[in-house]
């Protein structure tokens, strides 16, 4: 503090006083202008922190609230006494406000404490103010109640604001930021610090009620698990709820979610839940339990006779419309079968398969294995064309109880009603096949004679006498006649028997 006096000529010495509430004065510094010594009054509150400069400018060091006084600067000369006051002001910041007290939840259309702001420490006292969404809450009755207050410390002499809030919340104050500020002086003026953001949790009464399926799916099947849950809008949600099941009038009481395990297709209709303590409050939603049945006449295996009449029926019930696929031996066909007379072709295994195109996996299918059989073997054993097959037998012998010493057999699939088995042979003398065939119905059995021609080689030919080739002519010859005298005798038998029978006519 410096002394506003200008320092005369003739000065004796300088002096600082302080003066109390009720006017007295306490010295506390002392300086001669003459022996330039300083002397310190014997004052406890401001021992070891006083310094009094050559210009007489006291300075106190680690201020207190005790030091707001008026003190005075004197100037001492022989004849005069000149005084300049100076008055100490002491600030101290508050500390940064806090809501504290934070009501743990605040309920609609109710009157309840929010919490306490509070700021700590200050001199001067500072004064409080509450914000909603950064807008100044003002006090209103019955909706929002404001107690201020403040504390000195008898020790410290700081000041303890606390400002407490009641009021009364709405939904719109749902996520809504409340904050509170310390306005106070400082040596530059005023000045405002404010608390960090609360957000409550608001309480609110369920004013509608919703039901939902789960898992959520665009088609129910029979056979599916499906779990209702019932939601409430009010916080905190309703924990149980009541659920009414299609042509049940009593509600079953559960907890927020009511599973239903393999539904059937009864169990189609509509599901609702309601709270408990009000359950005028419903919610419904409708329920479809799609489902497919196929039945397929007849099915299984089937055995019929060639010629019979079949026939075949896919009877479909569903939920809504389904598409029906015929398939034969794993060939889609065109149509569905259909048989007025039945053919060794039409065996086969058939498969009628169903499906709903809108439900994920909801397929059917049956099937059907047809076995065609005949009254009788038709050219069953039947030998349909035979080849010579020229014999070199130069090199070749064989036991003559062995007629074929050379031969090669293929088979073809049963299709169509038609089999055959193909032989091929390098007869070394004349044989005889026989081909039997045979099911369960029949046993046939046909021959075939087959003549074995020895034909010489090229490089023997040379080598044969003429008397081997007159042989071999004769021999020809020999055979010839045979045949040529058989066929006569067959024209000569079958003319008599024509002229037997016309006689007898």
């Amino acid at each position: 503090m410096p002394c506003r006096l200008d320092v005369p000529q003739n000065l004796m010495f300088g002096k600082w006083k302080y003066e109390k509430p009720d006017g007295s004065p306490v010295f506390i510094a002392f300086r001669s202008s003459m022996k330039k010594s300083v002397q310190y009054d014997d004052v406890p509150e401001y021992k070891d922190r006083l310094s009094l400069y050559e210009n007489y400018t006291l300075s106190i060091s680690d201020a207190r609230i005790s030091d707001e006084k008026r003190f005075v600067c004197m100037l001492v000369t022989e004849d005069n006494v000149f005084e300049a006051p100076a008055v100490v002001k002491v600030f101290k910041q508050p500390s940064k406000p806090e809501i504290v007290s934070k009501a743990p939840f605040l309920e609609t259309e109710q009157l309840k404490k929010l919490g306490e702001c509070i700021s700590k420490d200050s001199y001067p006292d500072g004064n409080i103010t509450w914000y909603r969404n950064g807008k100044v809450l003002q006090p209103v009755e019955g909706a929002a109640v404001i107690i201020f207050k403040k504390q000195m410390d008898p020790v410290t002499q700081l000041y303890t604001m606390t400002s407490s809030l009641e009021y009364k919340t709405t939904k719109a104050d749902i996520q809504m930021p409340f904050t509170c500020s310390v306005t106070y002086y400082g040596p530059t003026g005023q000045k405002t610090v404010y608390s960090d953001q609360a957000v409550f949790d608001i309480y609110y009464p369920t004013e509608q009620v919703t039901i939902q399926v789960l898992p959520p799916k665009n088609a129910i099947k029979e056979g599916d698990n499906i779990t209702l849950k019932c939601l409430g809008n009010g916080n905190p949600p309703p924990e149980e709820f009541l659920f009414y099941l299609p042509g049940q009038p009593e509600g079953i009481r559960s907890s927020n979610t009511y599973t239903l395990t393999d539904v059937r297709r009864n169990a189609t209709g509509d599901y609702k839940c309601s709270l408990i303590d009000k359950k005028s409050m419903i919610a419904s939603t409708a329920i479809t339990v799609h489902y497919l049945d196929l039945s397929l006449n007849p099915s299984g295996e089937v055995t019929k006779q060639i010629g019979d009449a079949l026939p075949v029926s896919c009877t479909i019930s569903a939920s809504r419309n389904a598409t029906v696929v015929w398939m034969k031996d794993n060939i889609k066909l065109r149509s569905s079968p259909s048989f007025s007379s039945l053919h060794y072709q039409d065996a086969g295994n058939y498969v009628c398969e169903t499906a709903l195109q809108e439900v994920e996996g909801l397929k059917k299918r049956e099937s059907l294995t047809l076995i065609v059989e005949g009254n009788k073997i038709r050219k069953l054993g039947h030998w349909s064309s035979f080849h010579s097959v020229a014999l070199q037998s130069k090199s070749i012998s064989i036991s003559k109880s062995i007629f074929l010493f050379c031969f090669q057999t293929e088979e073809s699939p049963y299709i169509n009603g038609r089999y055959y088995s193909k032989i091929i042979i390098s007869p070394e003398e004349n044989v005889t096949l026989t081909c039997t065939a045979e099911n369960q119905l029949e046993r046939t059995v046909n021959s075939l004679n087959v003549s074995a021609i020895s034909i010489p080689e090229h490089d023997e030919a040379d080598e044969i006498s003429d008397e081997n080739k007159e042989k071999v002519n004769d021999q020809a010859k020999l055979i010839v006649g045979i045949v040529v005298g058989l066929l006569l005798a067959a024209l000569v038998a079958g003319v008599v028997y024509w002229l037997y029978i016309k006689k007898s006519k």
